[in-house]
C-alpha cells in the first residue's frame, strides 16, 4: 500500500465516523462559503455531485443549473443534467446517479464551475480523490470551468505528491477556510 493509498484510507475512515447531523452541519457551513465565492456567484452552470458515505453535502446550494457526473467506464465520465426526481438510481459503489435517457447530457466546455469531492488535500490546492482518475481526466475537458474541492478541515494534509495528471484546484472550501491556489 502506497502512502497515498494509506492516507485516502485513514481519510475516508475519519470521514465516514462523522454522524448524520456532524455531517449536516459541516455541510451547511461548506455550501455557504461556496454560495459566496465570486466563482459560483457568476456561474450558471455548476457540477457537483451526490454525497455519500460521509462526504460534503452539496444539495443545500440553489439557484444554479446543477450537473451530475456518469462514470461511463474505466475512469471516464460524462455531466448530465437530471430532468426530474425520477431521473436517479442507486450506481456503482452505492452512488446515486443520474439516469442516462432520463437527462440531458451537458458538454464539459459549457460548465462554468466543478466543485469536486476529495479524500484530502493540501494548501496549496492539491486535492486527492478516491483513486479512479474520473475527475482528474474530466476537467481538462471543462475548458472554461472554475474547479473548487469541497472538503472537511480535517482532511488537509500537510502536503501531497503532485502528479503529472492531477489537476489543481482554483480553491478548496471547507468549513473553517478557503485555500486559494492558481490565480483566478
Amino acid at each position: 500500500m502506497t502512502a497515498m493509498d494509506e492516507l485516502r484510507r485513514q481519510m475516508r475512515r475519519a470521514r465516514n465516523s462523522l454522524s448524520e447531523d456532524r455531517v449536516l452541519e459541516l455541510s451547511g457551513r461548506i455550501a455557504a462559503g461556496i454560495e459566496a465565492l465570486p466563482e459560483y456567484r457568476q456561474a450558471q452552470v455548476v457540477m457537483i455531485y451526490r454525497a455519500v458515505r460521509g462526504e460534503v453535502r452539496l444539495d443545500m446550494l440553489k439557484g444554479k443549473s446543477f450537473l451530475y457526473p456518469l462514470c461511463t467506464g474505466p475512469g471516464e465520465m460524462c455531466a448530465l443534467l437530471p430532468e426530474g426526481d425520477g431521473a436517479w438510481k442507486e450506481g456503482a459503489f452505492g452512488i446515486p446517479e443520474p439516469i442516462r435517457e432520463l437527462s440531458r447530457e451537458i458538454a464539459p466546455e459549457e460548465i462554468d464551475l466543478v466543485l469536486c469531492p476529495c479524500t484530502a488535500f493540501d494548501a496549496n490546492c492539491r486535492r486527492l480523490g478516491m483513486g479512479g482518475g474520473y475527475y482528474d481526466r474530466f476537467l481538462p475537458r471543462c475548458s472554461r470551468a472554475k474547479f473548487i474541492a469541497v472538503a472537511y478541515e480535517f482532511q488537509r494534509a500537510e502536503a501531497l505528491e503532485e502528479r503529472s495528471w492531477d489537476v489543481l484546484m482554483d480553491a478548496v472550501v471547507t468549513e473553517e477556510h478557503v485555500y486559494r491556489g492558481k490565480e483566478i
